[in-house]
């Protein structure tokens, strides 16, 4: 079999282990074989990486015992490079719960961990980017509880904005086969074709058909924005759809915070209930722009890598070259800065508050959440509540206190939970997600930032003051459609 240049930096790492493994003063266990298949190879290279990088470490066999290789089955590599992934996450388990701190419950797949061929901005699994770049029909549906079928999310610029399509619409069929709440597998199969007609029926009981088309298009992660009322109030509300790239979506969240200045603003409610992450740095700068100047300087949160990353005990990293926010390598001490070269000290990965924008006036802050909150977006909510009221309506989030930077092994990149975050009162023990204040459910029969939406209601109710309660029977609301990006990255970390 022809070796590839990839081939021979997979077995330099495997080389590179053994040697390291000879510091120890006990004899060590038998090493990877420096030989193999480019696959036997690639497996050993990401338990090789896990054992010194990987968030849980501590709880992974060693390698005979293990045996990365048993995963070689051929056919789908990507699919076997998972399921090995997967066996390591779990290890490590959670003794509050007795699970394993990434089960899922989903075989093969780990909770937070994951590997793909895709780069880092695509996310995982999400047709729009964390670079807000949109590759599909813009469009996700809903089933309202056993009622009907209801456009659940529409992104800005995209086919179905351009068609008119709002949140809400009830879509009767699509490419003339009708359609309910159990048509799940016919709507998701339609949803990725290049185009799809939808039936919308609206309010008044007329019906109307749109075809929008599959493009290229550039959105942004605000879906809207109000200013609403409660009592004498005036309420600041924000959909926000995922955290972006801060250099694309900036703009967009100081547009909507300097809207809440004009209006004087004293209550935010900020819906992330279909926000699965992002940037932690992009999550940071939104708590800067809710949270008052009295802050500025206190701790917001801090992240926390394993024993051997913070020692400078991971020279498997060697391998990994550092790139700045430009993509650009960097010079550092004479060499080409690279993963090992950084800092993962406690001291190093503290994060504090930076008065951003003039908003200073907000009082209290309402988070509308469901178990698609996850990850950057928990950090949001758990970084501001040593510090100010925060009530959170919906459903319980996804539990995510964990994030990770991309490994390049072969031609994948693997994202494994490298580090937990805790915020300023050491909490941080959300794994199972975080309990909401006001039960509600996600009223898909109503646009962002419509004051009759269920969640919009509760949290308007809660800021005037009348006893936090739920709204209405709760709905179960299945959804349809293209997934959005889970996770949390950190492409912060700074040279030691």
């Amino acid at each position: 079999m022809k070796k590839s240049n990839s081939l021979i930096q997979l077995l330099f790492l495997s080389m590179f282990w053994m040697a390291c493994r000879k510091d120890h003063k006990s004899d060590p266990p038998p090493a990877p074989p420096a030989e193999g298949t480019r696959e036997q190879l690639t497996l050993d290279s990401i338990y090789l990486y896990a054992q010194q990088v990987y968030l849980w470490y501590d709880a992974l066999p060693a390698y005979d015992v293990f045996n990365p290789r048993q995963y070689a089955t051929g056919g789908n590599l990507l699919s076997n490079y998972q399921r090995e992934l997967y066996a390591m996450t779990q290890f490590k388990i959670n003794d509050v719960t007795g699970e394993a701190y990434e089960y899922s419950g989903t075989p093969s797949h780990s909770k937070y961990s994951f590997i793909t061929e895709e780069s880092l901005d695509g996310g995982r699994q999400g047709t729009v980017d964390l670079n807000d770049k949109g590759d599909d029909l813009g469009i996700g549906l809903s089933a309202n509880g056993n009622i009907d079928v209801r456009v659940r999310i529409v992104h800005p610029s995209s086919p179905a904005a351009a068609a008119g399509l709002t949140r809400g619409m009830k879509v009767t069929a699509i490419n003339g086969t009708s359609v309910n709440v159990n048509s799940g597998s016919f709507i998701e199969s339609a949803l990725a074709q290049n185009s799809a007609t939808l039936t919308i029926q609206r309010e008044n009981g007329t019906t109307s058909t749109v075809t929008i088309t599959r493009k290229n298009y550039s959105t942004t992660a605000v879906l809207k924005t109000a200013i609403l009322d409660a009592g004498t109030q005036k309420v600041g509300y924000i959909a926000y759809s995922r955290f972006s790239n801060y250099s694309v979506t900036k703009a967009a969240i100081d547009q909507a915070f300097s809207q809440f200045t004009a209006a004087g603003v004293t209550a935010l409610i900020v819906d992330l209930r279909y926000n699965g992450g992002g940037y932690t740095q992009t999550a940071e700068y939104m708590v800067n722009h809710i949270a008052p100047s009295s802050l500025n300087g206190k701790v917001m949160y801090t992240e926390y890598f394993n024993t051997l990353l913070q020692t400078g005990k991971a020279p498997i990293l060697k391998q990994q070259l550092y790139r700045n926010s430009a993509g650009e390598t960097v010079m550092w001490n004479g060499h080409l800065a690279t993963y090992a070269d950084l800092d993962y000290t406690v001291a190093g990965n503290t994060f504090k508050f930076e008065d951003v924008g003039t908003l200073n006036t907000v009082k209290q802050v309402v988070f509308i959440v469901s178990g698609s909150t996850a990850s950057a977006s928990e950090l949001v909510i758990n970084s501001l509540k040593p510090y100010m009221p925060v009530k959170l309506v919906g459903s319980i989030t996804y539990g995510k206190p964990v994030g990770f930077f991309g490994l390049r092994i072969d031609k994948y990149t693997v994202y494994m939970s490298n580090f937990y975050m805790k915020n300023s009162a050491g909490f941080g023990d959300y794994f199972h997600g975080l309990e909401v204040d006001i039960p509600s459910f996600d009223d898909v029969t109503h646009d962002f930032g419509d004051p009759g939406e269920m969640c919009v209601m509760s949290a308007l109710n809660y800021i005037e003051g009348h006893p936090a309660g739920r709204i209405g029977a709760m709905r179960q609301v299945v959804h349809m459609g293209p997934a959005s990006f889970n996770g949390m990255i950190e492409t912060r970390l700074k040279l030691h």
